[in-house]
């Protein structure tokens, strides 16, 4: 079996030999022998052991803990847990950056995309991006639940031209009307508009933003602050009381 050395072993778990020292004096790391000259050797299972402090310690936890843990009939337990729940901690983190690290890039493509440079600018894409999933969610909610009644449109259309009943026809008509009221409502309650000119972020009444012309991300309506009349950046505009 191999033996290792204070320096060896400080090497192998990359910390000072002073710091295995200190824990041999803490008395949660002693060496399983000494060398005939008195030097400290340290086993397989004392390398182990070590790799185990180490961990621990990286999470933080001070050296008092790391002995009561240790000293437990079953210390595996105890730490497969601590494993567990460091590797949550850190997912989470993980998902964390990388939302932050989207955020970054949308805004830098979103500065190159502007032809003038402002504080005001750099307002309306954060504006843009803090509600760009719950937007996304929405319209997909929309197109979802749209296909049913599509669905329904082509069955009366051939239904009718095959069989020549009329009924399932006007059945459609009534749904895609109360689906088209309804679900129309429940979108404009949940977004509001960026003028370009002023800034400001506003909700036009339903009865203008549902007829006027519009793209996937824009829509032509009049400013309530200023009175510009163009085309306006769709946001998120819900969870409000």
């Amino acid at each position: 079996m191999s033996k290792y050395t204070t320096g060896e072993l400080a090497k192998l778990c990359g910390v000072t030999v002073r710091t295995v020292q200190h824990y041999d004096t803490r008395g949660i790391l002693i060496p399983s022998g000494l060398s005939e000259g008195g030097r400290r050797l340290y086993s397989e299972d004392d390398l182990k052991r070590m790799k185990v402090i180490c961990f621990l310690r990286e999470l933080d936890l001070p050296i008092d803990a790391i002995s009561q843990i240790l000293k437990e009939e079953h210390p595996d337990k105890v730490i497969s847990l601590l494993v567990e729940q460091h590797e949550t901690i850190l997912l989470e983190e993980i998902s964390e950056k990388r939302e932050k690290l989207e955020k970054l890039r949308e805004l830098k493509n979103g500065l190159k995309s502007q032809t003038t440079f402002s504080l005001e600018s750099i307002g309306d894409i954060a504006t843009i991006m803090q509600g760009k999933k719950k937007l996304k969610k929405l319209r997909w909610t929309m197109i979802l639940t749209g296909i049913p009644v599509t669905a329904l449109q082509w069955f009366s259309i051939i239904f009718w031209i095959i069989r020549g009943i009329w009924w399932p026809f006007v059945v459609w008509v009534i749904v895609a009307a109360v689906w088209g009221t309804i679900i129309s409502r429940y979108y404009f309650r949940n977004v509001k508009y960026i003028c370009p000119e002023c800034h400001e972020v506003f909700k036009p009444s339903m009865k203008e933003a549902f007829w006027t012309n519009h793209t996937p991300s824009t829509r032509k309506l009049t400013c309530t602050k200023c009175a510009h009349k163009g085309f306006c950046v769709e946001i998120w505009g819900g969870d409000e009381k």
